[in-house]
């Protein structure tokens, strides 16, 4: 299984970065592999410096718990079968939306994680950032120009 390169890792933080700005957000955006590594990190000007390690432990628990961090939200609510998990593995686990993994086929190679809005705010940038990975993937010809917005690969 081929490794998400930093190369990848850049392009998603420009997609994700250009989102960001669309939605007059400032964010911080973070690139993980897939051991949850941290491979990339961009924050934007006069985004939050407590969303630097927000973002990055959004996409170490996307890779982590293999799944979008909205999905840990409703069920770590008081009541529900996830309660608390939040607070293990030293509270790195993140129940705000906002962080995805990164899949080819039905493997996880990465996750990203954005900070820097509400909850469905850093979601909706987080998945700009994985509708271009899965179209880089679709088309993984080099000498082929997709385009995502106003970024071209």
């Amino acid at each position: 299984m081929a490794k998400l390169s930093l190369e990848t890792a850049k392009r998603l933080l420009a997609v994700a970065e250009q989102k960001s700005r669309q939605m007059g957000l400032a964010s911080n955006i973070a690139i993980v592999d897939d051991g949850g590594n941290l491979i990339a990190f961009q924050r934007m000007d006069h985004a939050r410096i407590a969303g630097i390690r927000i973002s990055q432990d959004k996409a170490w628990t996307s890779v982590s718990m293999q799944m979008p961090t909205t999905n840990l939200t409703q069920a770590a609510q008081p009541g529900g079968p996830s309660f608390g998990i939040n607070t293990t593995n030293h509270g790195r686990i993140v129940i705000l939306g906002g962080g995805i993994p990164l899949k080819k086929g039905d493997h996880i190679v990465g996750g990203i994680g954005v900070s820097g809005g509400t909850s469905v705010q850093d979601a909706e940038v987080a998945n700009s950032a994985v509708q271009a990975f899965e179209a880089m993937h679709e088309n993984p010809n080099p000498n082929i120009n997709a385009r995502i917005g106003n970024v071209r690969f």
